[in-house]
């Protein structure tokens, strides 16, 4: 009997432990000596300090002729220390988040979920380490129609088993597979968001159908003023443009070995929640970015080419640009990023934004004013990011680097710029045959994506 206790108390310890680590209870840093985000904001302040020294130092002794190798060395040492610290700043914020959320702290516990929807979970997860086993399946297929009664889905004879032929191919649905669990398929979707800098900063809407389209008034209706008895005439009628996103299989195929999945330890639903959400998120991102809008969402900067003419006489759907002055670098007079600031309508620059890379934020914090103020300024205030002339920055690696007629800075309101459309319901199908001794888990969702008010985001382009 007390064998039996000690197995049973170390089952639940293990539960404990892999449930805490995966909620990042338990921090693993680079840097002991940062427990929370006031550490991290001072330690940012004070490394940025010491980047101004540096840089003032390293414009002396070019305005004197001396070398600065030594001086851009330090300088990108430091460069990489803020980033480092920025990094850290942000993964304890997410972990106090996670912390702060009702249930956090209770392993069987999923917020906002239902006994039904419990219950198809857990056979979901019990099928997913062996399909292969008659009786999780049927249990499986038995839960899916439960949780559809219980929603009073049409339908409840339905066992949430979707098979196709082999050769058939389809365009509207899903290949063959089990529905992702909605807990699991939502915290995917959350944990994408953390990670796709554009799904922050972008309109997201759940569609049921990739024939969604919106209609966008491009001009605004017309307007006059009258006296009390004078004549109305009729005023401009507004133009609409449609805005068709297109779109694509975000697909994600993780895979792990049949003996983890034998393992009672080995935490499937944490595995695979992690593991699909940053392969998805990292696609989707480039997509937003660069995607052709072929099989894929369309990106802000592969849309019409991007003009340098204003909002009054540039067609609807291009961006307009505003040229860094330099053929191959980026500006040498910071005046051109403040063209770039109020090319944009007032009514956007409230919710702006800068979308660039690392590489080209590290330039940012090179450049003064003329009073010999930094335009770049630190994070010191936890969840907000750092600024440049005021404005937050939102890191995208997949923003082009500083190249000949490139974009590699993009500056508005992207809520308001570009849609990104999801559709509703994500599926998975479980291969153990191609790879062997491995299972693959091919978890899918259709995305699409489009620019949608093209006044809203303006770009800086590397050209003389």
């Amino acid at each position: 009997m007390k064998k039996t206790v000690l197995a049973l108390m170390a089952i639940h310890m293990a539960a404990f432990q892999t449930k805490a680590d995966a909620l990042g209870v338990y921090e693993r840093r680079d840097d002991p000596t940062i427990k929370t985000v006031s550490d991290a904001l001072d330690k940012i302040a004070t490394a940025f300090e010491e980047y101004k020294k540096t840089n003032d130092a390293r414009i002396e002794a070019i305005k004197t002729g001396k070398g600065t190798a030594e001086l851009d060395a330090k300088l990108s040492q430091i460069d990489g220390h803020i980033e480092a610290l920025g990094e850290v700043k942000s993964k304890l914020e997410k972990m106090e988040t996670k912390l702060s959320r009702p249930g956090a702290m209770d392993p069987a516990r999923q917020e906002g979920e239902s006994k039904e929807a419990a219950e198809y979970r857990n056979a979901f997860m019990g099928w997913m380490r062996n399909p292969g086993d008659p009786e999780r399946r049927t249990a499986l297929q038995q839960r899916a129609r439960e949780l559809k009664k219980s929603l009073r889905v049409e339908g409840n004879d339905d066992d949430g088993w979707e098979t196709r032929a082999t050769q058939t191919t389809t365009t509207t649905g899903s290949a063959g597979g089990f529905a992702v669990p909605e807990i699991i398929e939502r915290q995917i979707a959350r944990l994408g968001l953390e990670i796709s800098p554009i799904r922050q900063l972008a309109t997201v809407r759940t569609v049921g159908s990739t024939d969604y389209k919106e209609l966008f008034d491009v001009g605004g209706a017309g307007f006059e003023w009258v006296g009390e008895t004078d004549t109305r005439n009729q005023t401009d009628t507004p133009n609409l443009a449609e805005v068709t996103p297109t779109f694509g299989m975000a697909s994600a195929k993780p895979q792990a070995s049949e003996e983890s999945l034998d393992d009672m330890f080995f935490n499937v639903e944490d595995w695979l929640i992690s593991s699909a959400s940053e392969a998805i998120a990292q696609g989707e991102g480039a997509a937003f970015v660069l995607g052709n809008g072929t099989k894929k969402p369309t990106g802000f900067l592969a849309g019409p080419a991007p003009v340098a003419t204003d909002d009054k006489t540039r067609a609807f759907g291009a961006l307009q640009f505003i040229a860094s002055g330099e053929a191959g670098a980026m500006p040498t007079n910071p005046d051109v990023f403040l063209d770039l600031v109020y090319a944009l309508r007032a009514r956007y620059r409230t919710n702006a934004k800068w979308v660039t890379n690392r590489l080209v934020q590290a330039v940012l914090r090179k450049y003064k004013d003329a009073q010999g103020q930094y335009l770049w300024q630190p994070s010191l205030q936890a969840g907000q990011p750092a600024t440049f002339l005021g404005y937050g920055i939102t890191e995208a690696e997949d923003m082009p680097g500083v190249a000949a007629n490139a974009f590699p800075l993009a500056f508005g309101d992207f809520k308001e710029g570009y849609l990104i459309a999801d559709r509703v319901g994500m599926r998975i199908t479980r291969d153990e045959i191609t790879t062997p001794g491995f299972v693959k888990f091919y978890v899918r969702k259709r995305v699409g994506g489009k620019l949608r008010n093209t006044q809203a985001i303006k770009l800086l382009k590397i050209s003389a």
